[in-house]
């Protein structure tokens, strides 16, 4: 299987346009389901503390033989970690088993605590030193981004959000293009939503013989979007990242955003977060 394209990042890292996404599988589940994804071409997992599965992630990089460069490894940190930004990162390494995150991540905003700036800026230290290769912030909302780029003086690399085709983030999306931030996708294939029984999406699958949940990621990929659809089933690993051998015409990403619901069907990460 070849492995995904990936994106350059405004720091100079280039992060797999694919990834491999671990909510809510537990360290067991994830070692077996990661190790496979590593075999299959994956380069990329996406983990956090609130997962409660770093440690299985760090035993399947370590299990699989492939060197830690090549593999991308992104987790994130909760909000009570907002102001001991390089306790996280220390915890995080400890159950990873690796001396360095590619891409650590103020999980949520969290903006009731009021220190989301302060996260960022730890962060910029880690990455001073580093002690990281990228600077990722989820569930960022563009007021939220204007704050820690005008009070931290950071831009980040990532911003990570709810993102499918039936919740298609234009706003958002606009922003990150305009301040060089990349978007990542977490959810990308609508869980528990009924996306992938859409209509309109079986008849673009059909024409192009693929499924719908290969369409979908396709979607994510036209628009430059960095993807990390979860699956623990070997076969739909492989088909999640066996897209990059077909296209979608524009006619047909136009019919896939037009399922859009509105930036209200997302999650309000000034309402929810951890």
């Amino acid at each position: 299987m070849p492995l995904a394209p990936t994106i350059a990042l405004r720091n100079g890292a280039a992060i797999p346009q694919i990834g491999f996404g671990t909510w809510p599988m537990d360290d067991r589940e994830v070692e077996a389901a990661f190790g496979q994804a590593l075999e299959i071409g994956y380069r990329h997992v996406d983990t956090a503390y609130n997962y409660r599965n770093e440690r299985g992630v760090g035993a399947a990089i370590k299990s699989s033989g492939i060197a830690r460069e090549e593999i991308w490894v992104t987790t994130k940190f909760n909000a009570e970690w907002h102001d001991k930004v390089d306790e996280a990162w220390e915890m995080a390494v400890d159950k990873l088993g690796v001396d360095y995150i590619d891409m650590f991540m103020v999980h949520w905003p969290n903006p009731r605590s009021g220190r989301y700036v302060q996260a960022v800026e730890g962060l910029k230290g880690l990455l001073d030193d580093g002690r990281i290769k990228a600077i990722g912030v989820s569930n960022f909302k563009p007021e939220h981004l204007d704050r820690v780029i005008a009070e931290a003086g950071v831009t980040p690399d990532v911003n990570q959000i709810e993102l499918d085709p039936s919740v298609s983030r234009a706003g958002p999306r606009a922003y990150h293009s305009e301040h060089g931030i990349v978007t990542e996708s977490w959810s990308p294939l609508g869980a528990g939503s009924d996306l992938l029984d859409n209509e309109v999406l079986k008849g673009i699958a059909e024409t192009h013989g693929r499924t719908p949940a290969q369409v979908v990621l396709r979607w994510h990929m036209k628009l430059g979007l960095v993807a990390i659809p979860k699956s623990s089933n070997p076969e739909r690993m492989r088909q999640n990242i066996d897209i990059f051998d077909f296209q979608l015409g524009e006619a047909e990403t136009g019919e896939l955003s037009a399922l859009d619901r509105g930036e209200s069907a997302a999650t309000d990460s000034d309402r929810f977060g951890h």
